[in-house]
């Protein structure tokens, strides 16, 4: 029954998982799911972002960056996108 009150609040359900040297968050609210992904190898850094609505994506990117981030930068960077995540959905 908690599942389905959730999915009708319009809360967001963050979840951060730990994805190698890097981590990863998903967000969602309702049918919208924010995604993020910082993958880190000893030569660089991919990072990806997606954002879907139900089954449409409206955001869908990745960079690479020339070096490994350390974990206080990957902590930081996630820390960053769920802030500004939550700034975003409460505007709507």
């Amino acid at each position: 029954m908690a599942g389905s009150l959730a999915a009708e609040s319009d809360e967001l359900q963050i979840e951060i998982g730990k994805k190698g040297l890097g981590k990863e968050v998903v967000i969602t609210q309702g049918a919208k799911e924010w995604f993020m992904l910082i993958e880190v190898t000893p030569e660089n850094t991919v990072v990806v972002r997606q954002e879907k609505d139900h089954d449409k994506y409206l955001v869908d990117e990745s960079e690479t960056h020339d070096r490994p981030l350390v974990p206080a930068e990957v902590d930081a960077a996630i820390a960053d996108y769920v802030n500004s995540v939550k700034a975003r959905a409460k505007k709507k």
